[in-house]
């Protein structure tokens, strides 16, 4: 491919190379550069790219492109913003795959991951649709499962993807968009055909700084669709609406919006309520408890209809769709007379809406195992002491992942929020004696609440990644308990 085929709709500021160069591969990543290739220097956070020139010349790349105007006799091409060079490299790269397949994207702190595999279901059961699902606990084409290391892939690996999406036959994206994503240009050059917005609670603010910027951030996603839906009943609802410069559908369950549910009945093993659109009346029921479900259901039959599905027909194929792995999670505990759930949450929204949902169904005491992870948003580390302490009756505080962190230095940014509840708590530090315990005090109808792992099955320590899969955990400490 021509160089200028390459740069197509970037905004070159200098170069001194041809651009008739002819390239056939592209890395932002030194060690990867090949003969002849392109490298794009991108500053990162932990290394800025262009310390790293001199190893892509000796590796043979042909051309670097650069935000910064390299030092000496250095073949390269300036351009405006590394990060977006990258993203739209990868565009003309792969040939634009995104524009031959409908692409949704789903953004908010929390739900993204169960909205997009419920859509995925809608979808195939609606339309045939082959999809392709881009989000926290895997990557997917149509069946297959390709392992993820983060939420939305970098721009270059996105597009590669994109396009093996688009080769395999894939008709439908459906990805979750983080903040992070947004920001960092991943999916810059992607047009969306519909976005679905969830909704916002702190997160990620090592990053962001404040809530408002965290915000703005995510919404950005409404100036790249044709349709978004937007929930109504977030308290940020408002500058999702202001930012969006496309059709909106807005999702309520307090009766504000578009969209809305009414008549809801919560179970212990699912949710029922009654989808209302201009007028017309459509009953769902899907067999996941609690009411952020509702919510969810609510932005999966909004992205279905902006995609022109008809609400029956959508709320029809939410009936059989199966549960998500890690969000309310039953785990299986043969013999006993209590129960084992795992849930995703590591938010402070996501925490208090988990053990609302159980407490709403439990018959006997709420048993909250948590923890917070290391390495980000400090901040609400006291809130989830407060939350995980105050909606349980019996708290134990524990590691998740503390990455760099010490475990301890964690928790003890986390037990003021505990010890403002005026409630007892334990903290163990060892999360797989902290679930030890809790099978150990639990009784009869009590329900365990494993929150913050989810569909993880690992925990990492000091950087280091241990296996850790707590439906595992569960089954072993049974086994030793029977012995």
């Amino acid at each position: 491919m021509k160089l200028s085929e390459l740069l197509k709709d970037i905004n070159v500021l200098a170069s001194n190379v041809s651009m008739e160069l002819d390239i056939d591969h592209v890395a932002y990543d030194s060690r990867r550069v090949q003969r002849g290739g392109l490298f794009v220097a991108v500053t990162g956070f932990a290394a800025d790219g262009n310390r790293f020139i001199p190893m892509a010349l000796e590796k043979g790349a042909a051309v670097i492109v650069t935000a910064k105007k390299p030092e000496g006799d250095v073949p390269y091409v300036l351009v405006e913003s590394d990060r977006q060079a990258l993203a739209l490299i990868g565009c003309n790269f792969y040939g634009h795959p995104a524009r031959s397949m409908k692409m949704v994207g789903v953004t908010g702190t929390n739900g993204k991951t169960s909205v997009t595999l419920l859509l995925k279901h809608v979808l195939e059961k609606t339309v045939g649709a082959k999809v392709g699902l881009i989000g926290t606990t895997a990557n997917m084409i149509g069946e297959e499962v390709i392992p993820t290391e983060r939420t939305t892939p970098e721009s270059f690996e996105l597009q590669g993807l994109f396009a093996r999406m688009r080769d395999a036959g894939c008709t439908h994206v459906v990805m979750e968009v983080s903040s992070h994503a947004i920001a960092l240009d991943r999916v810059a050059g992607v047009r969306f055909d519909a976005a679905g917005f969830t909704n916002l609670t702190e997160d990620h603010l090592d990053f962001h700084k404040t809530m408002d910027h965290y915000c703005d951030t995510k919404a950005e996603l409404f100036r790249r669709c044709d349709v978004g839906i937007i929930n109504a009943d977030d308290s940020y609802a408002s500058r999702f609406l202001d930012a969006a410069a496309c059709e909106v559908l807005t999702t309520s369950v307090a009766g504000e919006g578009r969209l809305i549910a009414k008549g809801l009945e919560l179970r212990a093993d699912g949710i029922d309520f009654t989808a209302v659109l201009d007028g017309r009346e459509v009953p769902v029921s899907l067999g996941i408890p609690g009411k952020f479900t509702v919510y969810n259901a609510l932005t999966v039959l909004g992205l279905a209809v902006g995609l022109g599905i008809d609400l029956a027909d959508a709320a029809a194929a939410l009936a059989d769709a199966p549960g998500v792995k890690g969000r309310v999670e039953v785990v299986p505990t043969p013999g006993t007379d209590y129960t084992v759930l795992i849930d995703y949450a590591h938010t402070p929204d996501g925490l208090e809406n988990v053990l609302s949902a159980v407490r709403g169904f439990c018959k006997g005491e709420v048993i909250s195992v948590f923890g917070c992870g290391g390495d980000r948003d400090p901040i609400k580390r006291p809130i989830m002491g407060r939350i995980g302490t105050e909606l349980a009756d019996k708290a134990i505080i524990t590691s998740d992942n503390p990455r760099t962190e010490e475990p301890a230095a964690i928790i003890a940014d986390i037990t003021p929020g505990a010890d403002e509840t005026g409630k007892d708590y334990e903290v163990v530090i060892d999360r797989v004696e902290a679930i030890r315990r809790a099978m150990t005090i639990a009784k009869k109808d009590d329900i365990i609440v494993l929150a913050g792992k989810g569909h993880e099955t690992y925990q990492e320590i000091h950087g280091v990644k241990h296996h850790m899969d707590e439906r595992e955990i569960v089954a072993d400490i049974l086994e030793e308990k029977k012995g």
